[in-house]
Order: structure tokens, then sequence, then C-alpha cells
């Protein structure tokens, strides 16, 4: 597989051709982050492409999305919890100052 996914990382999860996806969700995929500088560095993707930010989804649509950062971070959590004693916490963000899609941030501490 060659690294054509990055230019259209929602399209090709779409297509089952993201390598990082780790699971669909409601609104969204949970996929591992393409550089751990943490490890369990995680991003969820909105799953409708040309959706640039949050408010650009229908309410329920946008609550959807919100529950799926939720459930990633607790996954994240409990993860981190299992494996490393000094693990802290989650902090979750949605930024988009790079990346042109809704796209949330799960940073493991």
């Amino acid at each position: 597989m060659t690294d054509g996914w990055r230019t259209d990382r929602i399209g090709a999860a779409l297509r089952g051709e993201n390598p990082t996806v780790l699971r669909r969700l409601e609104a969204g995929f949970a996929v591992i982050g393409d550089v751990q500088f943490l490890p369990g560095y995680s991003v969820l993707l909105v799953d409708e492409p040309g959706v640039r930010r949050l408010s650009d989804l229908p309410r329920g649509k946008r609550l959807s999305f919100l529950s799926d950062m939720d459930r990633l971070g607790e996954a994240v959590e409990r993860a981190c919890l299992r494996l490393d004693p000094g693990f802290r916490r989650v902090n979750l963000e949605i930024l988009g100052n790079t990346d042109p899609f809704l796209h949330a941030h799960v940073w493991p501490r």
C-alpha cells in the first residue's frame, strides 16, 4: 500500500484503505496517530469529507462526534492505565490549525 491515503484520510477510511484506522465509530473513525509523540496518541476523524469544523455538522451528528471523542479518550485512558504506572490523564482537543477537516486529538499524558 502506498502513502496515497494520507492525501485523503477520510475518503481512504471510508473505502477501507486507511491503514491507521483502529475502529469505525458512530460519526467518525478512531485512528492511531501517524507519529507517536506519546504512546497511544490517537485521532478521531469525522466520517464526512468536506466537514471542516464541528459547527458544520447538524446538531445530532455533532453530538455523536463528541460522544465518539469521549469513547476514544476513555479507551486510550484504559489502555494506558494498564500499561504505564506513570499515566496521569488524557487530553482531548479539537484544533483544526493544520488539517482542513474536522478531527479531534487524544493525547495521553
